[in-house]
């Protein structure tokens, strides 16, 4: 041990020494620093946005709460060979999820390589594992990955050059150690793109949007929007058994498919109406109904007497004075499921349905009926009936004896009832005179389509599709679904949303008073 207190040099020593200590605190504090700005520097729903791979011209990413969209910002040489430079905006998700957004870039741009779309990486480090569905600036998309740490980027070129595709949709789906891309042109149906199993890649990954201007010398920039991250259920789960595992209320303009955000619950909820006024949404949760602010807010309970097992059937009459509902009475067949009628404002509901199980869909033109599905006598499925308010009689409408019809509501000029049914052994969406007669087929593709809601100045039908290996009668919840839209007469539906939900997305009429936006639910659990 050297005696410092003797040694000829002890006040250099320690002077130099002091110097080193301050200089290492200082770098350590810096460090700290910056971690802690690293770890707290959330956007919209991700938790970071950093730049990886320290590409010469520093990128960002901004949100606008407003419009609940993101623009990226960021250089970068490639994503590609063994190491990558981009700007990365993410959050840490374990297990299964869906990533899907719209994509975007802003201006010509440089290069016809730079690219955007989701990311998932095992860590922020420039050379790791990761897997990308990328969009190129000239069109080319592709599923694309890194295997292991350091390994050389690889891609479906490596085997087929694709075709170039000027995709706007992108979804990048983990099951279990599979990844698949999926993506879609305006209005269109999702493709898939590619599949690779990633089996060494953690339980545990950052996800995320990413963009790279494939040019250290340049910044790229893109809007991305409709951004979801949605965490799958088993095949088996049943929300009415096991529980709901959270919702999200949307509303979305139809004319350029711009989704919001207003609501989310862990607690699950259900089919929302526009209220008359425009102002406000209605939608039911934990047996009862809720109105709640377009612009989002706190729900407030709506008074509807002693029914306090409502079901996600509901919609308000075409002169804004009443709402139907169906609520289970107990001990009675098919859950007890009746139809009443109440105040716009609340009340006291008013039987209408004395038989059971009846399922509320609609009114008539002329807000003296109510229509709706029931089971009756020794008859195994489900048909259309309709009964006065004031005199309640059930009168039936559809006469099947197989397959399954359901979600009947009016045209608001009267002359027809739209419902969806599977006598094909596809769901179709169909139409009828007010009587009964005159059916006339109005899809005919391989989606099973259901509840088709008719805009209030009667030119459009808005409507859920299901894939078509969905069981034709049945629209269960947490599935991959489409809303569509097609003229009222019929035609080519184009797609305006892709999102997990199915049953309480979009059972009951969801139309803005303007018709220029609809409602709906989606399906989330919260992605940790």
């Amino acid at each position: 041990m050297i005696n410092f207190t003797n040694h000829p040099n002890h006040h250099t020593y320690f002077t130099n020494k002091n110097i080193a200590m301050k200089f290492l605190l200082s770098v350590l504090l810096l460090v700290s620093l910056n971690f802690v700005c690293a770890q707290n520097n959330p956007v919209g729903i991700f938790d970071n946005h950093a730049d990886i791979g320290h590409p010469k011209n520093a990128g960002s990413t901004v949100y606008d709460a407003n419009t609940q969209e993101y623009t990226l910002t960021g250089s970068g040489y490639n994503i590609w060979f063994e190491r990558d430079e981009l700007h990365y905006t993410y959050k840490k998700i374990k297990g299964d999820f869906i990533l899907t957004a719209n994509f975007a870039f802003i201006g010509k741009g440089t290069d016809n390589h730079r690219k955007i779309g989701w990311m998932l990486r095992e860590s922020l480090n420039d050379n790791a594992a990761q897997m990308g569905a990328v969009a190129h600036g000239d069109g080319l998309t592709v599923l694309q990955w890194r295997v292991v740490r350091g390994a050389f980027m690889r891609d479906p070129q490596d085997e087929i050059f694709p075709s170039k595709k000027h995709y706007q949709v992108l979804q990048l789906e983990r099951k279990g150690k599979t990844m698949i891309l999926r993506a879609a042109q305006a209005n269109e149906p999702f493709q898939v793109i590619g599949t690779h199993d990633m089996p060494d890649m953690p339980d545990s990954v950052y996800a995320g949007l990413f963009i790279c201007s494939h040019n250290p010398e340049i910044i790229e920039q893109a809007k991305v929007w409709n951004v979801r991250i949605d965490k799958p259920v088993i095949e088996t789960y049943d929300p009415y058994k096991q529980g709901w595992i959270g919702s999200r209320l949307e509303t979305m303009n139809i004319s350029d498919g711009v989704r919001k955000v207003i609501y989310e619950s862990k607690t699950g909820f259900e089919a929302p109406n526009w209220m008359p006024d425009g102002k406000k949404l209605l939608f039911n949760q934990a047996g009862s109904l809720y109105t709640i602010p377009v612009d989002g807010g706190t729900p407030q309970k709506l008074n509807t007497g002693d029914a306090n097992k409502l079901n996600n059937d509901h919609g308000i009459s075409f002169d804004k004075k009443k709402v139907a509902i169906s609520h289970q009475r107990a001990g009675l067949p098919g859950n007890g499921s009746t139809v009443y009628v109440l105040p716009i404002e609340g009340g006291m509901p008013k039987l209408i349905t004395e038989k059971t199980p009846s399922y509320f869909h609609g009114w008539t033109a002329d807000n003296k009926e109510v229509l709706y599905v029931a089971k009756r006598d020794s008859v195994p499925v489900y048909n259309i009936y309709k009964s006065a308010v004031d005199n309640p009689k059930e009168v039936q409408l559809t006469f099947n004896t197989t397959g399954h019809v359901d979600g009947p509501e009016s045209s608001p000029d009267g002359k027809y009832i739209y419902f969806n049914g599977s006598q094909t052994g596809t769901m179709h969406i169909y139409r009828m005179k007010p009587d009964g007669s005159g059916k006339e087929q109005l899809t005919f593709d391989e989606y099973n389509n259901w509840f088709p809601h008719i805009s209030p100045d009667g030119k459009w039908i808005v409507f859920i599709s299901f894939l078509p290996d969905t069981d034709p009668n049945d629209h269960p919840p947490y599935k991959r679904v489409m809303l569509r839209l097609m003229p009222v007469s019929g035609g080519a539906p184009k797609v305006i949303a892709y999102l997990y939900g199915g049953q309480g997305t979009l059972n009951v009429a969801s139309w803005s008073p303007d018709s220029k936006q609809i409602a709906f639910v989606s399906d989330a659990e919260k992605a940790d």
